[in-house]
C-alpha cells in the first residue's frame, strides 16, 4: 500500500483504528494493530509486530523481528535493534488472562536498543541511552548511560552521537564527534553545550 502520507510493503497488514505519519516506511511481512500510534518518517523492518496502544514518536527506526506489545512507548529518535525484545507482564502464564497486568514500557528520546537485548517492562529508558547488544535490562537506566551484560551494568556514557564520553577532574566530557560538552553531576549525565 502506498498512499501520499506513507508506505506499506504489499506483505504487511495495517489494521483500521491506527495512526501513521508521514513518510514512515512498513517493511515486509509487518501487523501494525489498531489503536497504535506510529510518527512521521519512521522505519520498520521486516516481521515487525505493533501491538495496539504502542506509541512511536517521529524518526523511530525498527530492525527486523521485533515485535512492539502493549504498554510500549518510544520518544523521538529510537532506534531498536534487531530481534530485541520487549515484555509487558512480569509473571504470565498461558492459562492465566493477565490483560489488566500490562505494564508501561517508556523508551525516551534517541535511545538505541541493541540487537538481541531484553528489556523487562514496567521500566523507564532514559534520553540517548545505549543498551548494548545482548543485554537483559531489569531497572530504569538513567540518560545518557551505556548498558551491557545479564543483568544490564552500566560501563560508562554515550553522547547523543553516540560517542563514549570520558570525564575529567570538573567532571565534564565532550563528544568527539561534535565537540558537544557534557556535565556528571550527582551520577546523572546532562548536555550543557552544542559547538
Amino acid at each position: 500500500m502506498e498512499t501520499k502520507e506513507f508506505y506499506v510493503h504489499p506483505s504487511s497488514y495495517i489494521d483500521e483504528g491506527c495512526t501513521i505519519g508521514k513518510g514512515t516506511k512498513i517493511w515486509h511481512f509487518s501487523h501494525v494493530m489498531p489503536d497504535s500510534t506510529i510518527g512521521e518518517n519512521c522505519n520498520i523492518g521486516q516481521n515487525v509486530i505493533v501491538s495496539p496502544g504502542v506509541s512511536l514518536g517521529n524518526n523511530v527506526k525498527i530492525q527486523s523481528n521485533v515485535s512492539l506489545y502493549t504498554g510500549v512507548v518510544c520518544e523521538d529518535d529510537v532506534f531498536l535493534g534487531p530481534s530485541m525484545v520487549f515484555t509487558n507482564v512480569m509473571n504470565p502464564r498461558s492459562a492465566v488472562n493477565r490483560k489488566n497486568e500490562y505494564r508501561k514500557t517508556l523508551v525516551k528520546k534517541g535511545a538505541t536498543i541493541g540487537a538481541n537485548a531484553t528489556i523487562v517492562c514496567g521500566i523507564m529508558l532514559g534520553e540517548y541511552c545505549f543498551i548494548g547488544a545482548g543485554t537483559v535490562v531489569i531497572r530504569s537506566v538513567k540518560a545518557y548511560a551505556m548498558m551491557v551484560g545479564n543483568p544490564a551494568k552500566q560501563i560508562g556514557w554515550m553522547s547523543e552521537q553516540g560517542e563514549k564520553l570520558t570525564f575529567n577532574e570538573q567532571q565534564e566530557a565532550f563528544c568527539k564527534a561534535t565537540g558537544d560538552k557534557y556535565l556528571l553531576e550527582n551520577g546523572n549525565v546532562k548536555k550543557i553545550s552544542n559547538v
